[in-house]
């Protein structure tokens, strides 16, 4: 089975138990926690490690969880090093993460521009698409300056991109000027 298919149906399965025992906004918030742990690399070496026995690994999840993290979700990391799938917490821990805004109607906007835009274009920005029907109405817009860009923008979300920024376009009319099709039937003759 896949890593992306295991990854979501545990996620799928503690998203509905926290949900059925009205707990899912604490668990979030271990699951974010958890997330950020895996960001550590000695940590996420530690979990993904074949070598070291799932025991051990939940000896050391609980000393460094427990009294932290909610019952429910200490409960669903036992189970995960019983059942030998500790490695795929980051995964998992990723994939409720998106689980959970799509129950919440949170849309994640990525926002890249050439130069620093301040407050008030970013909340122009944020209006524009809460306006728009490809967005929810919670949004969730993160920035990044990119200088290769030149000027312009590039707004990612739900898996489309809509580019427009001066690279892109100078990149297009090059495209343009390589097809061109009048003077290929020039030098043709």
């Amino acid at each position: 089975m896949s890593v992306t298919r295991i990854a979501h149906r545990y996620a799928k399965s503690l998203i509905d138990l926290a949900v059925e025992q009205n707990k899912l906004e604490r668990v979030r918030e271990d699951v974010q926690a958890f997330k950020e742990a895996s960001t550590n690399k000695d940590f996420r070496a530690f979990i993904k490690s074949p070598i070291i026995h799932h025991t051990k690994k939940k000896q050391i999840i609980k000393t460094l969880f427990e009294g932290k993290f909610d019952t429910l979700t200490m409960s669903f990391l036992d189970i995960l090093t019983r059942k030998g799938r500790e490695e795929y917490l980051p995964e998992i821990a990723a994939e409720f993460i998106q689980e959970y805004k799509k129950i919440k109607h949170i849309t994640t906007v990525r926002l890249t521009t050439a130069t620093p835009l301040s407050e008030a274009a970013v909340n122009a920005v944020r209006t524009k698409l809460i306006d728009t029907t490809k967005t929810s109405d919670n949004i969730e817009l993160m920035t990044a300056v990119d200088p290769d860009l030149i000027g312009g923008y590039v707004l990612e979300f739900d898996g489309n991109v809509y580019d427009a920024s001066i690279k892109h376009k100078l990149v297009q009319l090059k495209d343009d000027f390589d097809d061109n099709l009048y003077i290929s039937q020039i030098i043709a003759r």
